[in-house]
């Protein structure tokens, strides 16, 4: 009689278990058994069920569970680990439930609801590997999820495991977006999440080695003056620039740098004129969020670099806040961290109206709640106090200034180089009547960053509220600046209504 035929099957494998499970129930058997179950019911298995997993077996502190996709065994993973940790927040340390998740790719034994075979054990050996409220998958499942899933991927070489003869390749994956920090149990300051910006060495294609000085300067004065904005992080010119003259995938520049956005650019030279190209890319999607080309004369070349790097720099910060804007619109309400709610009220925020303006202070209170030293939220929410008062949107205006005063102090306190902090506490003192305080605020603000969006703008000679684009007709620039950032006319300065 011919053998039974052993059915098989490809599948993600997904192991788990508690760290340190034996203490736990040593402690305490009845309420770490109680907070297991609570943990399986509420959030493990409807976890693997919503991606179509199943649960193979519960064996004490451990889960297997097989998923037919990669992906979604890993985005389960993350969400699993991302919400536990979530979960022990209030938790005691030596009482806190943490997981080890291991996720393999392989072939099994199909044996009725069970599954056997070294694709399972390879899982059960990464979960071993993982650190605690970590995931670590292997080189199978990588190769499959790396250009699939925005996280990051840490490559921890080849490993020797129980009762597996082949060494495993393994990779520990870190979230990009995980909610807590399992050191302190808090969550991390906004600051560590801050998608970052690239500059990529700008290519010289005038075929002249000699003008490669040009195309150099202008992507090191783009990171320094981007870097003068402290909403978007900026990688550092020895990071970027160790790519340059290399053919490299903007997806992995991104990967490798800890990068979000990637700019890049070209320099052609023909006698008296030059050609800048410059293009922001969304490292993980590919797209382009901003592209522009600058046609310019060489009368002086150093005037020249100047000004498109001024262009450059005042014109993607904006873009990048929107385009976060609505990349933070699309996920759910109760994923919002200090970096989205940010985002939001931003969008708001350049609305001005009373409406909007509510909306802003909302989603700027929520995220210095988040994030307690977040001087860029602080620093709005002092703004859009004041802006009640501007567009008469409060029935108390003194308190309206009131709360602005603390919020906009309180950012510059907690960064007193930030531009925005000066700029906001400035909009508070020129709606409380305090206009040279004001004034001079705006003038640190300009000293900080010359490229804020509204520091482009210089006075009209004329005196009128509207501004245009075009050299300082004032005899005292700074100030017929600092006049254009509140909209002011320039050369006679009008007091702001008493509300």
């Amino acid at each position: 009689m011919a053998e039974a035929r052993v059915k098989r099957r490809l599948a993600a494998i997904l192991a788990a278990d508690v760290v340190g499970y034996s203490r736990l129930m040593g402690e305490d058997e009845a309420g770490t058994l109680a907070a297991l179950k609570e943990h399986h019911a509420a959030l493990i298995d409807p976890a693997i069920a919503e991606r179509d997993g199943r649960i193979v077996k519960l064996m004490g502190d451990g889960t297997l569970a097989e998923f037919a996709s990669v992906v979604d065994a890993v985005e389960c993973a993350i969400e699993i680990q991302r919400e536990m940790a979530g979960r022990n927040v209030e938790v005691p340390r030596d009482r806190r439930i943490e997981l080890r998740i291991g996720i393999n790719l392989g072939d099994v034994i199909v044996d009725g609801d069970d599954i056997y075979g070294d694709g399972v054990n390879v899982a059960a050996r990464l979960e071993a590997l993982a650190e605690p409220g970590g995931v670590c998958i292997s080189n199978a499942v990588y190769r499959i999820v790396r250009n699939t899933l925005d996280h990051e991927f840490v490559d921890l070489g080849k490993k020797e495991v129980k009762n597996i003869a082949e060494p495993v390749h393994a990779y520990s994956l870190r979230p990009r977006d995980t909610m807590v920090d399992r050191r302190s149990g808090q969550k991390p300051t906004e600051r560590s999440k801050v998608p970052a910006v690239a500059v990529l060495p700008f290519d010289n294609m005038s075929g002249d080695p000699e003008q490669e000085y040009f195309s150099d300067g202008l992507a090191e004065d783009v990171i320094t003056a981007l870097s003068r904005w402290h909403s978007i992080p900026v990688i550092a010119r020895n990071s970027s620039f160790t790519y340059k003259g290399q053919s490299v995938r903007v997806q992995k520049i991104a990967e490798e740098l800890g990068a979000r956005y990637v700019l890049e650019g070209s320099v052609r030279r023909a006698g008296n004129r030059v050609r800048i190209t410059a293009q922001l890319i969304d490292a993980s999607t590919g797209y382009h969020v901003w592209a522009e080309k600058f046609d310019r004369q060489l009368e002086d070349i150093f005037d020249v670099q100047d000004e498109i790097t001024n262009r450059i720099a005042a014109t993607i910060v904006p873009e990048l806040e929107h385009f976060e804007q609505r990349r933070s619109a699309a996920k759910r309400t109760e994923d919002l961290d200090a970096w989205d709610y940010y985002v939001r009220g931003m969008e708001h925020f350049y609305r001005e109206t009373c409406e909007d303006n509510a909306h802003a202070r909302t989603m700027f209170q929520s995220a210095v709640e988040q994030d307690s030293n977040y001087s860029d939220a602080w620093a709005r929410l002092g703004w859009v106090h004041a802006r009640d008062v501007q567009l008469r949107c409060t029935t108390d205006p003194e308190d309206s200034l009131r709360q602005g005063f603390a919020a906009a102090r309180k950012a510059v306190a907690l960064d007193d180089s930030s531009a925005v902090a000066h700029m906001s506490l400035g909009t508070v003192h020129i709606w409380a009547e305090e206009t040279e305080l004001g004034l001079a605020e705006a003038q640190v603000a300009l000293q900080l960053n010359s490229n804020f969006a509204h520091a482009a703008r210089s006075c009209r000679p004329d005196g009128g509220r509207n501004c245009s684009n075009g050299k300082v007709a004032s005899a005292q620039p700074a100030r017929s600046h600092a006049l254009a950032l509140y909209g002011l006319p320039c050369p006679g300065l009008r007091q702001p209504r008493r509300i």
